[in-house]
């Protein structure tokens, strides 16, 4: 199976906006999606308006690491079985908000997960995209993009230091560090985030 990496799928997402007759968009991509949208505005600033990176980092491996019990986790094998599948969706909440953080919220998305693509290969060829793709600091440091970054002061899977170190890589950055949040996006916070997006895009 021929591997991939973050340039191939940016480059999906990008020939989905010329497909669709989108010259121009406000990009946001959140964890290994914010990967994505770092090397979208890497690749091809002219097609991006703004940037909004949620919850990632910048390849460079001493920044952004998680913590052993979300690594335990996250290299766990899933079980096959949408049952099972759903149920080990519960072990998530190790990197989930603590205050805000929801096991039924967890299984529901497991479910339509699963119901949607249940592909378990992919997991392990999108993690070796992002091995593969390696560090993007030297590149960053020139990116002309307006830039938000948004973190989860509670995000073990990718832990602060990774939105830190982008916003201090990306000239110009604005970085917005927030309480209660881990690797999700609580219904609860949705206020705050939709006021950063709205004017950081606005």
């Amino acid at each position: 199976m021929v591997p991939y990496r973050l340039l191939d799928m940016a480059g999906d997402a990008l020939g989905l906006l010329t497909a669709l007759g989108v010259e121009r968009a406000h990009v946001v991509g959140a964890s290994m999606g914010g990967m994505i949208a770092q090397v979208m505005a890497l690749s091809c600033p002219e097609r991006v308006l703004t940037l909004t990176y949620m919850m990632s980092s910048t390849g460079e491996s001493e920044y952004g690491q998680s913590s052993p019990e979300a690594q335990t986790v996250l290299f766990s094998p899933k079980p096959a079985d949408r049952e099972g599948y759903v149920a080990a969706a519960e072990r998530e909440l190790v990197w989930a908000s603590k205050r805000y953080g929801d096991a039924a919220m967890l299984r529901e998305l497991a479910a339509a997960s699963y119901d949607r693509a249940y592909y378990p290969g992919g997991i392990g060829r999108q993690l070796g995209a992002m091995i593969l793709s390696g560090p993007r600091a030297d590149a960053l440091r020139e990116l002309r993009v307006p830039t938000l970054v948004i973190h989860g002061l509670d995000d073990t899977l990718i832990d602060p230091s990774g939105g830190k170190r982008t916003a201090e890589l990306v000239p110009g950055a604005e970085l917005l560090l927030v309480p209660d949040m881990g690797h999700d996006r609580p219904r609860e916070l949705w206020p705050e985030l939709i006021d950063a997006l709205v004017t950081h895009t606005g």
